[in-house]
């Protein structure tokens, strides 16, 4: 058994060890890669090998050198530390190992390298102090890999994105804010259980691919599903997933990235509608122009004056249009185009009205006028421009006797306007169809003007009844 003296001094037990295999003991620490150093008992350098030298970036001198060979030294927030005061200094004067402590050494040419220090004091076999060795743990690496941590951490936890981390279990590892934010679970209330919390009970079998696909090593990219929320609603979202490994490579789990697509399918879905629009505007407009020709052409007797007649009317839809339009963002100040109700209606109706020689205009507008302002303008005038349209494919204006009146009246919350075809074909309920038509009447009328739309189809012709909140016109 070894004794005390042995146990707290290892390093004199190297003389018989080393001396069974031919060494010197200063040629065996001079091999080992580890930066080492020793001291007298008054704290002078007796020993150095050649990692150490490497460390310091310069050859201390034997004798006269004291306690550690750096240039200069710091504590880790940068304050100076004095070379009598460094952990090897410490262990000289309090007699035991210094643990635990973290330095910065900075050689000649400014390079500061972050340390752990192992200083231990040597003692001879009456107890006496002897001196110390000292081995410098160069830990730049592992200070480089913490800040990488620290600030990978960071981006996580600061992510807009739900950022989850599972084993190959399914088990919950860790749970970002964004994945708190998204659904509304606490990282207490997830960490520990199972995934599937946050899967619908219908897609549960989508865990399983996912895990299998995992454990193969692939990576799933952008794979968009519905998720439930803590409070049981639902969300769609786009996954991101892909396989965790430890150091020897191995797959232990799995980090997924889940994002909050709902604002993009909304985007998606108003995009399809103006699309949709696009087209039936489009088609609109060569029945329009077909109806505005023909028309003409019944009260032309010269080419000229089909010319004339038709440039006038594609002019009025050319100034129809404009009014609708906003004004351009890159004017100073960006405000709404705004006008009347009666004087939209009027621009929409002037190429459906006859010349000005006829008894009485194709369309006319009486009662209350009000004011109108932003998106009212352009939806309004896509209503009424879908009514004049239908009426002159369908309705009054497709014959030449036929009228449309329009009446306006304002109540104390709400705008009431009549709009009455006389004079047209024999009309055909079809209010069984839903067009694209009925679509913009509900979207514009219930839903942006918060009103009511009725159509009554009578003998003598189509009766449409709209009523909207008088607040929703300027707002």
């Amino acid at each position: 058994m070894k004794s005390q003296d042995e146990l707290t001094n290892p390093l004199p037990l190297l003389g018989p060890a080393l001396d069974h295999s031919g060494q010197d003991p200063d040629e065996f620490l001079q091999a080992l890669p580890a930066a080492i150093y020793m001291t007298d008992a008054a704290g002078r350098i007796t020993f150095y090998n050649e990692a150490a030298a490497q460390l310091w970036g310069m050859r201390p001198e034997l004798g006269r050198s004291e306690f550690c060979g750096s240039w200069k030294l710091y504590w880790p927030d940068g304050t100076p530390l004095p070379h009598d005061q460094c952990p090897m200094a410490l262990a000289l004067r309090e007699r035991q190992p210094i643990r635990d402590m973290e330095i910065l050494a900075e050689r000649p040419d400014g390079t500061r390298i972050p340390i752990v220090p192992y200083p231990t004091p040597i003692f001879d076999r009456s107890g006496a102090l002897t001196g110390a060795i000292n081995m410098l743990v160069d830990i730049t690496e592992r200070k480089e890999a913490e800040r990488a941590a620290q600030l990978l951490a960071a981006i996580v936890e600061a992510s807009d994105d739900a950022i989850v981390a599972k084993n190959l279990d399914g088990i919950i590892m860790s749970w970002n804010q964004g994945a708190e934010r998204l659904f509304g679970y606490a990282p207490e209330e997830v960490i520990g259980k199972p995934i599937t919390i946050i899967i619908p009970v219908d897609r549960h079998h989508e865990e399983t691919t996912i895990l299998g696909r995992l454990r193969r090593g692939e990576r799933i990219d952008h794979y968009e599903t519905i998720r439930r929320r803590k409070d049981g609603s639902f969300v769609e979202v786009s996954l991101t997933v892909s396989p965790v490994r430890n150091s020897k490579g191995e797959i232990i789990g799995a980090s997924k990235i889940a994002r909050d697509i709902t604002e993009r399918r909304r985007a998606e879905e108003q995009q399809h509608l103006l699309l949709r629009e696009m087209s039936h505007r489009v088609k609109n407009l060569f029945a329009l122009c077909g109806g505005i020709v023909t028309l003409s052409g019944r009260k032309a007797t010269t080419p000229e004056e089909l010319i004339s007649a038709v440039r006038e009317r594609f002019g009025a839809l050319a100034q129809a249009h404009e009014l609708t339009l906003p004004k351009s963002s890159e004017t100073p100040s960006r405000t709404e185009q705004s006008t009347t109700l009666q004087t939209l209606i009027q621009t929409i109706a002037s190429p459906f009205n006859g010349h000005k020689d006829q008894d009485r205009p194709r369309i006319t507008v009486s009662g209350t006028d009000t004011p109108i302002a932003g998106g009212a303008v352009t939806s309004l005038a896509l209503l009424f421009h879908e009514f004049a349209t239908n009426a002159a494919k369908y309705g009054a204006l497709s014959t030449p006797e036929g009228y449309v009146d329009i009446q306006c009246f304002e109540g104390k919350e709400q705008f009431i306007l009549t709009w009455r075809e006389r004079g047209g074909p024999p009309v055909e309920n079809r209010a069984g169809e839903e067009g694209f038509g009925s679509l913009l009447s509900r979207a514009t009328v219930k839903g942006q003007l918060g009103g009511e739309i009725s159509r009554e189809w009578k003998p003598e012709g189509l009766t449409i009844r709209m009523t909207v909140a008088c607040d929703r016109l300027t707002g």
